[in-house]
C-alpha cells in the first residue's frame, strides 16, 4: 500500500523533483536547440474543453508570426494569465519547418527552480530531523538512559486509552472513569514530511518528555493463504516494535472469545504489567461522540486497560503502538498473520 506521507512523501517528492529537473533541462537547453527566435502576436485565447477539469481550465493560445518571408499561424505550447489578444510574445521556430514553434525557455527555467527547491527542502528537513533525534538521544542520556520509569506496583485499576481525532494535531491519552487525564501525548508540531513533535505528559507524576513520532507506514505482504500487511511507525527514529523490544517489552496477542477484536497482554522483562483490550464500548456511552470516540463499532485507537503499574509510560507507549499502526501483534503484523497463527501456522 502506498501512502503519500512521511518518508514516502519524501520519495514521491524526490521523484517529482527529478521529473521537473529533467523536463526543465530539456525545455531550456535541448527542446529549442537550433531553433530561431522571433516575435509572434497572439490572435486568440480560447478555452480547451478537452483538457480542462472542474478545478482547472486549460486554454488554446494561437499566434501569428513571420519566418523566412512567410506568415504562419500556430498553436503555442504554453499559457500564461497575462496572454491577451494582440500581445507580442517571443517564440522559437524550426528553420527546417517554420510551422513548428515553442514558447521559449521560461517554463523550463521555472521547472528547474521548482525541482531544485523541492530537493533543497527535503535535504534541509532531513538534516533537521536527524539533529532533533540526536538532541533527544542526548536528553535521554542525561536522564540516565532509561526510556521508562522503573516498574512500581499498586492496586489494579481500569483505565481507558483514547485517540482524539478532532484536529490535525490529534493526540492520545489515558484517562480514568471520571475522565481525569492520567497520561497523554500532546502534539506540538505537525508535519507532512517528517516526524511529529509530541510532548508525553505524565499528569500523575508531573513529568513532560519530548518525543518524535513518525507517520504510520504500511507494507502489503502477498500471501497464498491470507493477505498480510506490516504496519509500523518510528518513535525517536526507530521502529516502534524494535523500540519496545529493546526496552524489554513483549506483547502477546489474544482474541476475545466470540469476536475478532484483539486483547494484548503486555510483559516487561518477563513480568505482565497490563492487559490492553480493543473495545467499542466507552465508559460514557451517552455522549461518546462528543468525547471524540468516533463510533460504537470498533473504534480505532480506543482500548480498555487493566494494570497495576503506578507509572503508565510503558503501558501508554504499548497502547500507542497499536493505536497508531493498527497492527495486531508486536511485530507489526496484520489480520492474515494473526489468523494463521490461530490456526496453527507459523507459530513462534
Amino acid at each position: 500500500m502506498f501512502s503519500v506521507r512521511g518518508p514516502k512523501l519524501k520519495y514521491f517528492a524526490l521523484v517529482l523533483a527529478a521529473i521537473a529537473l529533467v523536463m526543465g533541462v530539456y525545455v531550456t537547453f535541448f527542446q529549442s536547440a537550433g531553433f530561431a527566435k522571433t516575435k509572434a502576436t497572439i490572435v486568440s485565447v480560447e478555452e480547451d474543453p478537452e483538457n480542462s477539469t472542474a478545478d482547472d481550465t486549460a486554454y488554446i493560445v494561437t499566434v501569428e508570426y513571420a519566418a523566412d518571408g512567410s506568415h504562419y499561424t500556430a498553436r503555442l505550447d504554453s499559457y500564461s494569465p497575462s496572454y491577451k489578444v494582440g500581445k507580442t510574445v517571443t517564440v522559437y521556430y524550426d528553420p527546417q519547418n517554420p510551422s513548428v514553434i515553442h514558447g521559449g525557455k521560461g517554463f523550463g527555467v521555472y521547472l528547474i527552480v521548482i525541482g531544485a527547491a523541492i530537493i533543497a527542502f527535503i535535504v534541509v528537513s532531513g538534516g533537521k530531523n536527524k539533529r532533533e533525534q540526536q538532541e533527544l538521544a542526548a536528553m535521554k542520556a542525561q536522564r540516565g538512559g532509561a526510556a521508562y520509569a522503573p516498574s512500581v506496583k499498586g492496586g489494579e485499576r481500569e483505565v481507558y486509552f483514547v485517540t482524539d481525532t478532532g484536529t490535525p494535531k490529534y493526540g492520545h491519552r489515558i484517562e480514568d472513569k471520571n475522565r481525569k487525564v492520567l497520561y497523554e501525548a500532546k502534539m506540538t508540531k505537525f508535519s507532512m514530511t517528517s516526524a511529529f513533535h509530541f510532548d508525553f505528559i505524565d499528569h500523575e507524576h508531573g513529568t513532560v518528555t519530548p518525543h518524535l513520532v513518525g507517520h504510520e507506514e504500511e507494507t502489503d505482504w502477498g500471501s497464498s493463504f491470507l493477505l498480510d500487511n506490516h504496519s509500523t511507525f518510528e518513535l525517536d527514529g526507530e521502529s516502534i516494535w524494535k523500540h519496545l523490544k529493546q526496552n524489554g517489552i513483549n506483547i502477546e496477542t489474544e482474541r476475545k472469545e466470540g469476536t475478532i477484536m484483539p486483547r494484548f497482554r503486555v510483559f516487561r522483562d518477563g513480568e505482565e504489567i497490563a492487559v490492553i483490550e480493543a473495545s467499542s464500548q466507552f465508559v460514557h456511552e451517552e455522549d461518546a461522540e462528543a468525547h471524540s470516540v468516533m463510533s460504537k463499532v470498533p473504534v480505532p485507537g480506543f482500548y480498555r486497560i487493566w494494570t497495576r503499574e503506578e507509572t503508565l509510560d510503558a503501558v501508554f507507549v504499548s497502547a500507542l503502538a497499536f493505536a497508531r499502526s493498527g497492527a495486531l501483534n508486536d511485530e507489526g503484523g496484520g489480520f492474515g498473520k494473526m489468523a494463521r497463527r490461530s490456526l496453527g501456522f507459523g507459530k513462534r
